[in-house]
């Protein structure tokens, strides 16, 4: 009996696909995490800089803008697991780099940078071939649900891996950090081999070239719920990026050190476990466009709240509201984009949103670490909160597509 409640309530769970999909990049994203923590920690203690920190941001999206349109139209025209297979076998090797760096005490910020922008042209070519592969592995029926469990899983390992990397980094050599999230990658490398689904693309055949990049433009353009979805991801995240400037207010303004650090970054990602779980429960919701918004909101309040405290528990709760607002806001944008677009495109929608939800975060770390250099790291965030407030203004008040959303009588199931 019990099984068929767990059953019934996560349905997606039922495809073999995608529980080995799901269990390896578990695995390999709590170890991703861990050196997020890492680098953040070890180009700060190196440099003493909030310009250097907010240097990560940049670093890891260039090589996005540059390569994602190409890398989209590479997903919808060669087989997906195999682009993963490579993708995260470089991935594998990137880290290794920085381990052996660290342990032979030759690591410093050049290095640092430079395998930080390596793994993100090898993350703008796994990204859309592992989103796009997603759909294939459950029913059109449990989309929401498998999409709802990839966020609980995702937000899971940032729980996990930031709370270990910071008394790892405090106990041990950072380089452990490092080779741990290696060997991560290799969870799934393993359950791509054994994952039945073949990663072919269904519906007609892609070339790589610059028109299949303008197929996805065009079909982008014409989507008013998707393109605006993407704008409002980045604007947000442009604005409110608060994790980024986590090692100064661990190490200055709340003074709790490595240990507090992790806990800081695992704050956002228990407020989004608590998000997905919750929406896991729903096979569809109403008024998607209202939901959308509020979440946004919320995300924009906790982002004000932890800039205006010196209180560690403040802070950790005003996180916990931005990863509850965070989470909801992408489940609903993520359900909604993934069953708006047929699979022979997927690969390139999700490569433009890449560029969107990418971008804006690592953008507005740069911004977050020039502005914090300017006048402090609180006010940077505060600012930044306001600033998203805003956009969530403009955007309710201009794009009554997005506010009057409501997927049940907007979006036909695609497959």
């Amino acid at each position: 009996m019990a099984k068929e409640t767990f059953s019934s309530r996560y349905p997606a769970f039922r495809s073999r696909d995608f529980r080995l999909l799901w269990t390896g990049q578990l695995i390999s994203n709590i170890g991703s995490q861990m050196q997020i923590v890492a680098l953040n920690w070890q180009i700060y203690v190196l440099t003493h800089s909030a310009i250097a920190l907010g240097l990560i941001g940049l670093v890891r999206v260039i090589p996005i803008i540059i390569f994602s349109l190409f890398a989209g139209v590479v997903a919808d025209a060669f087989n997906r697991k195999k682009v993963m297979y490579v993708t995260q076998t470089l991935l594998l090797l990137f880290s290794l780099v920085l381990t052996i760096a660290t342990y032979l005490k030759f690591v410093n910020p050049l290095i640092i940078y430079m395998t930080t922008a390596l793994s993100a042209i090898a993350l703008s070519f796994d990204l859309p071939a592992r989103q796009a592969f997603l759909p294939g592995l459950v029913t059109k029926e449990d989309l929401s649900n498998a999409l709802s469990l990839s966020s609980i899983m995702f937000q899971t390992s940032t729980v996990l891996g930031p709370t270990a990397a910071g008394f790892l980094i405090a106990r041990t050599n950072i380089g452990l950090v490092y080779g741990l999230n290696a060997v991560s990658f290799l969870a799934v490398i393993i359950a791509l081999y054994r994952i039945t689904n073949s990663g072919k693309v269904i519906g007609d055949k892609v070339d790589v070239s610059l028109k299949g990049i303008q197929e996805g433009i065009t079909f982008i353009k014409s989507k008013t719920i998707i393109w605006s979805t993407m704008l409002l991801d980045f604007f947000s995240t442009f604005f409110a990026s608060a994790t980024a400037l986590l090692p100064i207010f661990a190490k200055d303004i709340l003074r709790v050190g490595p240990e507090g650090l992790g806990l800081l970054y695992a704050a956002p990602a228990i407020g989004a476990v608590i998000a997905g779980s919750t929406l896991a429960h729903f096979k569809i919701l109403r008024k998607e466009g209202i939901v959308l918004l509020s979440a946004v909101t919320v995300y924009a309040m906790g982002t004000i709240i932890f800039g205006v405290s010196h209180i560690f528990f403040l802070s950790f709760f005003a996180l916990l509201l931005v990863g509850l607002g965070d989470n909801v806001s992408t489940i609903i944008r993520n359900t909604v984009r993934q069953l708006a677009t047929p699979d022979s495109i997927r690969g390139r929608m999700t490569a433009i949103n890449m560029i969107f939800f990418m971008g804006g975060p690592q953008l507005g770390e740069f911004e977050a670490g020039v502005l914090a250099s300017a006048i402090g790291a609180p006010g940077s965030v505060i600012i930044g909160g306001i600033g998203t407030l805003i956009v969530i203004g403009v955007m309710t008040l201009g794009l009554p597509t997005l506010r009057n959303f409501d997927q049940k009588t907007h979006i036909p199931l695609s497959h």
